[in-house]
C-alpha cells in the first residue's frame, strides 16, 4: 500500500466509480491539494456534472484505455469488481490501486481524525457536528457522505479546513472504518445491518469494538444523553434528530468549544441532501420529500418524526429497498416500520452488489406490510416510475409524499414536483 509520504506527492490519480458520494468527496479533497483528478462512472449524473465543472475529466465508459502509466495512483469504489477493466491495466502497469477507505486512511494519518460511526444517523451527526466545530473555530477539513450547505451558495460533500482535524463519516460495512485512527469516535448507534457480510449483531459489536480500540476517545448515545437537555429548538425534525445533536455537542465539549456557539450552529443547521429533503409540491399541491432511510429503525425514526409534525395529513411513502440480503434478513421488521404511513407503496428491490435470493421480493415485502395494515393501503408496483406515478394519484392538496431508500427512487421525484416552493 501507498505509504503517506507518497501520498503526499502524488500528482495524478485516477477514479474508478467517481460519481459515489464518498468517491467525489475524496477526489475534490485531492484537487485542493494540486491533484490531477480524472475518473470513470457508468452513468452521468448532476454530481459528475459538477465535478466536471471543478476541472475533473470523466469518461462514462469504464474500459482499460483509460489507465495510463503516467498515472501516481487508482483509486476504486468498493462496489467495484476485482475483475473491472480498469484495475486490471493499472495493476498490469504496476501503478497502486487502493480501495476508497483505503485511500482516505492513508490521507488522514496527518491528521487528528474526528470519525462519525454507526448504522445510521452518521451523515445528518457528521454534517451537524461540522457545522458546530466550525461555529467554535476548529476550522476542520470535513468529508461527509451527503451534500451540505456550508454557506456562500456552495453546496457540497468535502470542505477544505485549515487546521489538524479531519472530521469523517466512518463507514462499517466490511470494517471499512478499521482504515482510521480515531482521535475522537462517536458512535450514533449499532444495529444489525450489511447480512451480505455481518453474520449477526454479535458480529457487528466485534467491528465496532474493534475500532473503540484504536481510538484516544469513544462517544456514543449513551454517554451524551446528558447533553440532550442542552439541545436547541432544530430545524430537522425527529427525536433521533435531537439525539444525533446531543452526540455533536458531546463532542464539541471534548474539544473545548463553546457550548452556546455549538448551539446556535445546530439552531441553523438545516438538513442535507437526502436527509427528509424538501423537493417541491406536486401540481395537485401535495408537497413532496425524499429521504435515504433504508434499515427499518432509520425508516420509523423519519416517519415518525413525519407524523409528529404532519398531524392531521395524509402521508404516503414509497419505499424501495435496498439488497436482497438486508430485506430478507430484516424482513419482518421491514414490515413493522410503516405504521405512522397512510399509504404504502413498495417497488421491486434495489440489488445493487448482489444477486437475488428466493423469496426475497418487493412484492412479498409488499404482502407482510399488507398484514400489519388495511392490505387496501399497500400497493406494490412494477418499476420505479410506476411508484412515482401511483404517489402522485394518491396524492392530494397538502398530502405529503415521502421518496424513501438508498437506491435509485429519488432520480424520479422531479418527474412529479412541478412548484418548488418554501416547504411547511
Amino acid at each position: 500500500m501507498q505509504n503517506r509520504k507518497e501520498i503526499s506527492n502524488i500528482k495524478r490519480v485516477h477514479f474508478i466509480g467517481i460519481g459515489g458520494i464518498g468517491m467525489s468527496a475524496l477526489a475534490r479533497m485531492l484537487v485542493h491539494r494540486g491533484v490531477e483528478v480524472s475518473g470513470s462512472d457508468a452513468t452521468e449524473s448532476d454530481l459528475t456534472k459538477t465535478l466536471q465543472g471543478e476541472g475533473m475529466s470523466i469518461v462514462y465508459e469504464q474500459i482499460a484505455e483509460n489507465i495510463s502509466s503516467d498515472m501516481d495512483m487508482v483509486v476504486y469504489t468498493d462496489a467495484m469488481r476485482a475483475d473491472a477493466p480498469e484495475l486490471m491495466r493499472a495493476r498490469e502497469l504496476g501503478i497502486p490501486t487502493l480501495s476508497y477507505f483505503e485511500a482516505l486512511g492513508e490521507i488522514a494519518k496527518a491528521y487528528k481524525v474526528i470519525a462519525v460511526a454507526g448504522t445510521h444517523g452518521k451523515t445528518t451527526t457528521t454534517a451537524m457536528l461540522a457545522h458546530s466545530l466550525i461555529a467554535g473555530g476548529l476550522n476542520p477539513t470535513v468529508i461527509v457522505g451527503s451534500l451540505v450547505d456550508w454557506g456562500e451558495g456552495v453546496q457540497s460533500n468535502f470542505r477544505a479546513g485549515g487546521s489538524e482535524y479531519l472530521l469523517v463519516e466512518a463507514c462499517e460495512y466490511k470494517r471499512h472504518f478499521l482504515n482510521f485512527n480515531p482521535y475522537i469516535l462517536a458512535i450514533t448507534n449499532i444495529e444489525l445491518d450489511h447480512p451480505d457480510y455481518y453474520k449477526d449483531l454479535a458480529d457487528i459489536e466485534s467491528a465496532f469494538d474493534e475500532l473503540k480500540a484504536k481510538s484516544e476517545m469513544v462517544i456514543d448515545a449513551d454517554s451524551a444523553r446528558e447533553y440532550m437537555p442542552l439541545v436547541p429548538e432544530l430545524r430537522v425534525l425527529g427525536e433521533y434528530n435531537r439525539e444525533n445533536a446531543a452526540l455533536a455537542l458531546a463532542v464539541c465539549d471534548k474539544l473545548g468549544v463553546e457550548q452556546e456557539k455549538a448551539q446556535q450552529a445546530l439552531a441553523q443547521f438545516s438538513g442535507t441532501w437526502r436527509r427528509f429533503e424538501y423537493k417541491g409540491k406536486t401540481q395537485k399541491g401535495a408537497f413532496v420529500y425524499d429521504d435515504y432511510a433504508h434499515h427499518p429503525t432509520a425508516i420509523r425514526a423519519a416517519l415518525s418524526g413525519a407524523r409528529a409534525k404532519f398531524k392531521d395529513v395524509k402521508i404516503i411513502v414509497a419505499f424501495e429497498s435496498h439488497t436482497y440480503s438486508r430485506t430478507g434478513e430484516l424482513m419482518d421488521d421491514f414490515a413493522e416500520s410503516f405504521t405512522d404511513a397512510d399509504e404504502v407503496i413498495i417497488t421491486p428491490i434495489y440489488p445493487a452488489r448482489e444477486e437475488p435470493i428466493e423469496g426475497v421480493s418487493g412484492e412479498v415485502l409488499a404482502e407482510k406490510i399488507a398484514k400489519n395494515k388495511n392490505a387496501d393501503v399497500v400497493h406494490y408496483v412494477q418499476d420505479l416510475s410506476s411508484a412515482v406515478a401511483k404517489a402522485d394519484e394518491l396524492a392530494e392538496q397538502n398530502d405529503i409524499i415521502i421518496f424513501m431508500g438508498a437506491g435509485d427512487l429519488f432520480k424520479y421525484t422531479e418527474n412529479i414536483v412541478r412548484d418548488k416552493v418554501c416547504c411547511l
